[in-house]
């Protein structure tokens, strides 16, 4: 009974954390570029009163006898299905349509990845996203330029007075991973390489790497379905009272047991 007890236990720990994740995807459902995550969860050490396989009355047991203690987190798994792409008409503004991620140099120097291509020229000119963090190769942008265009391969053009064809100003690089589910989460929109995701792999939009192609004046909306989030918390709030319930029934076979020496 007492084994009961924290099994259970483990299984309302778990949920509580399902639903932070879930709480975390929800609130983050109008965010640019969003990935939401799911939450991953593996059964805990088993405790053998009979080994499966052990010798037995001169013969091998067929199965054994195994209690399961209880189950844990195991991972955080990052989803990274296309979120919709909303229109904006932001001559800057930009989404991926597949596979990729915009990179983007942060004050310490480090890099970091987003699909959040809501990018503005700063006082220097040089496209940045809204922390300030600079779109990586650099493009800066003529501040007697009349328009901007930016091709679906990554081609940023100027339109400048008394010229009658574009400049073209630079070329967007996107990157992509080995295993982008092993990105780490920042924050801000950001995520930076781990040994888990591996190093990035750099190529022109719509390249030989398999990334997607570049839409102006697009951005890319968050990837959580809140329908199926809704349903994943009811399922993780039926998890956590069925914990419950089994918590309370042992709690009254123990108390039958403590009153059967009075």
């Amino acid at each position: 009974m007492i084994r009961a007890l924290y099994t259970a236990a483990s299984g309302m720990s778990a949920q509580q954390l399902n639903l932070d994740t879930i709480a975390n995807n929800l609130a983050n459902s109008s965010t640019v570029g969003f990935r939401q995550r799911q939450l991953q969860f593996q059964d805990m050490i088993y405790q053998n009163l009979i080994t499966p396989g052990a010798a037995q009355s001169q013969q091998a047991v067929s199965a054994g006898l195994q209690v399961g203690l209880g189950t844990k987190s195991a991972a955080s798994e990052i989803i990274m299905t296309q979120g919709d792409l909303n229109q904006t008409n932001g001559q800057y503004d930009m989404a991926i349509q597949g596979g990729g991620f915009f990179q983007v140099s942060r004050p310490d120097g480090t890099l970091a990845y987003t699909r959040a291509g809501n990018f503005t020229p700063n006082n220097q000119g040089m496209l940045v996203d809204i922390n300030g963090n600079t779109l990586i190769p650099n493009i800066t942008i003529p501040s007697n330029a009349t328009a901007i265009t930016i091709t679906p391969y990554g081609v940023v053009n100027a339109t400048l007075p008394s010229q009658q064809n574009p400049t073209q100003l630079g070329q967007i690089q996107l990157a992509t991973f080995v295993n982008p589910g092993g990105l780490d989460s920042v924050g801000s929109n950001l995520y930076t390489a781990t040994l888990s995701s591996g190093d990035p792999i750099l190529d022109t939009p719509g390249g030989t790497q398999g990334l997607g192609t570049i839409q102006q004046g697009y951005l890319e909306n968050s990837n959580v379905d809140v329908v199926s989030a809704f349903v994943q918390m009811v399922l993780s709030q039926r998890a956590y009272e069925s914990d419950s319930k089994v918590i309370r029934a042992a709690d009254d076979m123990y108390s039958q047991v403590n009153n059967m020496a009075r």
